[in-house]
């Protein structure tokens, strides 16, 4: 198991590994709860079926968690279709164990992601308007969650049960800090002068065509339902604007603010009855004739608390006292004492020291944002009722946005051509064809060959409906016109080619019997020595330094030799003379239990991911065709 970490941490301060490791939660982001189709189906899992789309939203999931990263297409849709796989593999499983997650659970779960809160509150809303959109029933939706929790649960019972041995504790340090000693030498590009052959060029040029195909493009015309333009289509009359400044007063209102101190004489056995805390607190209010509240506080205050902060109780909030309280708190003008006031816990002397009054704001200083506001909201049903018109006038006329035009009294708008690789900007950019999903849907099967798109929603408060005008596949560029790229990269090629063979010759030389520095004066090359060396250097190149921590320790003196290309394209040359084993230090003893809470979960999750391939080499999985 060790040695599982260690390979997989190659070349990273390990540390990463401690801070880093969690239990991955079995399912995706909220787009995957929903699914099902009606074409042929590409992968079995026993019994359950899964489709292309369901393919392409687990690679869509990947593609976005690898956003500005580099990556294989055919790869991640590998790794995609796996998780797919396996996901299914585990809850059938789970189900033909018995193991459920009642109702409850999955509500408070529900209510707990983060996708359907504003301000850190469910919001109702957001979540019926997902499901409608996807139109699903909340029960539908909510037995998803339940197979999502029930698959973590069998995660955790696996993963959480693990746990770590001092003497795994002692293998992983003594791995964490180990020293090297290596020598090692770049062996850079070469400029390359010589000039391709005609033939090299043309061949290169028909084997690699796909690199030099133009884009693909389409220029668009296009309906947009705004609810900002339909707002402005709102002219409010000043009774209108009067009424709804009476309704919404509350959100033009600052409330009352009260800062309140009090002097508490509280029941209690050692102080006596109630005749006797009254009498305390009349004694006390006419001593405040010549002392001061915070002072007399300070002095005479059963609240101890509040005693030394002169009665200091802060802002006054209705409801968290009792009624006689508050009562009393609420009629006190500014600096001015209470009679004594019973409460629950003694009697109480009240000041009132800060007072802010409610404050409204007058119908003139808010006249342009109520305007607004009551445009927008008197707007908001003509937009719904507005869109379904949209929806169903674009459906019945998928070859033509005329009607939709003539309907909605909405000018049709074109665009120039763009392509699939158009920068996506957000939703609220003026140029409509940046926004990745206007790009998705002009692009999409069913809009290329000339019908409608169905309605896009762009934000809360957009509608668009597509159609392309005109379209240009893509092709490949003539010779001429990329016979420079050509050149160029064959040239690069070729320098590749060279410092390759020189690092191998490199590496021929040493494990030949000579030693890297003899080797490296013979090609004019100069050798860097280290000595020490952590896994947490930051002064070589993480590549560099992970192939120096990958490679095996030497045996019988003998050093170890690898190659590591560069990041410029040229090759490093390593010899690994020598391993020294770590030991636990001081600061490593620090860290030690969180060590080995995160190296247990590492633990555990490597036997979850063992017992995961086990089931799924026992189910019965059929893989058909698959499209690119």
């Amino acid at each position: 198991m060790l040695l599982k970490i260690r390979e997989k941490s190659q070349g990273v301060f390990a540390w990463i590994i401690l801070l880093l490791i969690c239990v991955p939660f079995a399912l995706w982001g909220i787009q995957n709860y929903v699914g099902g189709a009606s074409e042929a189906a590409i992968v079995k899992v026993g019994g359950t079926e899964f489709f292309q789309q369901d393919l392409n939203r687990a690679y869509s999931q990947f593609s976005q968690n690898l956003q500005g990263a580099n990556f294989d297409e055919k790869i991640v849709k590998k790794q995609a279709l796996d998780k797919l796989i396996k996901d299914e593999v585990l809850l059938q499983y789970v189900n033909a164990q018995g193991l459920v997650v009642t109702d409850q659970s999955a509500k408070d779960f529900i209510k707990g992601l983060e996708y359907f809160q504003t301000d850190g509150k469910f919001n109702i809303k957001q979540y019926k308007s997902m499901l409608s959109s996807q139109r699903m029933a909340p029960s539908e939706f909510v037995a998803k969650i339940k197979k999502a929790l029930v698959m973590e649960q069998f995660q955790r019972a696996i993963v959480d049960s693990e746990f770590v041995t001092e003497k795994d504790l002692q293998s992983f340090f003594k791995i964490q800090n180990q020293k090297r000693q290596v020598e090692l030498v770049t062996v850079g590009l070469e400029k390359i002068t010589e000039q391709p052959t005609v033939e090299e060029i043309e061949e290169y040029y028909q084997q690699n065509q796909n690199s030099f195909l133009t884009d693909e493009k389409v220029a668009i015309e296009f309906v947009e339902l705004s609810l900002d333009e339909l707002a402005k289509q709102v002219k409010p009359t000043a009774e209108q604007l009067a009424t709804y400044y009476d309704e919404q007063k509350d959100l033009y209102t600052t409330k009352e603010r009260r800062r309140i101190s009090h002097i508490l004489f509280a029941f209690n056995k050692d102080k006596g009855n109630d005749h006797v805390q009254l009498e305390r607190a009349l004694k006390a209010k006419a001593e405040l004739a010549n002392k001061d509240f915070s002072v007399l506080a300070a002095e005479v205050s059963d609240d101890k608390l509040t005693a030394t902060k002169g009665g200091d109780l802060g802002l006054f909030n209705i409801g968290v006292m009792d009624k006689a309280f508050e009562d009393a708190a609420s009629s006190l003008k500014l600096n001015q004492v209470s009679e004594p006031v019973k409460s629950a816990f003694g009697y109480h002397l009240i000041k009132v020291t800060e007072l802010e009054p409610a404050k409204i704001k007058s119908f003139d200083e808010v006249k342009d944002e109520l305007t607004l506001a009551y445009q927008r909201a008197e707007a908001e049903s003509n937009f719904y009722e507005l869109g379904e018109t949209l929806t169903e006038l674009s459906y019945e006329n998928p070859d033509s946005l005329q009607a939709v035009s003539d309907a909605l009294g909405i000018k049709i708008v074109k665009s120039n051509l763009f392509s699939r690789n158009s920068k996506a900007r957000p939703n609220n950019t003026k140029d409509i064809t940046s926004q990745q999903a206007i790009i998705d849907a002009a692009f999409s099967e069913d809009v290329l060959k000339g019908e409608n798109s169905p309605v896009i929603e762009l934000g809360d408060d957009k509608l668009v409906v597509l159609r392309m005008t005109e379209h240009q596949p893509s092709e490949v560029r003539p010779l001429e016109s990329v016979k420079p790229v050509i050149v160029a990269k064959l040239r690069a090629d070729k320098a590749r080619k060279v410092a390759t063979e020189k690092a191998e010759a490199i590496k021929a030389a040493v494990n030949g019997g000579q030693t890297l520095t003899t080797v490296a004066k013979q090609y004019g090359l100069k050798v860097k020595k280290l000595s020490g060396l952590g896994r947490s250097n930051g002064d070589l190149p993480w590549q560099v330094n992970q192939a120096i921590f990958k490679a095996a320790k030497p045996v019988d003196g003998k050093p170890v030799v690898v190659i590591v290309n560069d990041v410029s394209g040229g090759k490093t040359v390593i010899s690994l003379l020598s391993v020294t084993e770590g030991i636990m230090t001081d600061s490593d003893k620090a860290k030690k239990e969180l060590a080995k809470t995160n190296l247990a979960k590492a633990f555990g999750q490597a036997d979850f991911n063992a017992t995961l391939n086990s089931l799924q080499d026992k189910a019965k999985i059929v893989v058909k065709n698959i499209t690119e």
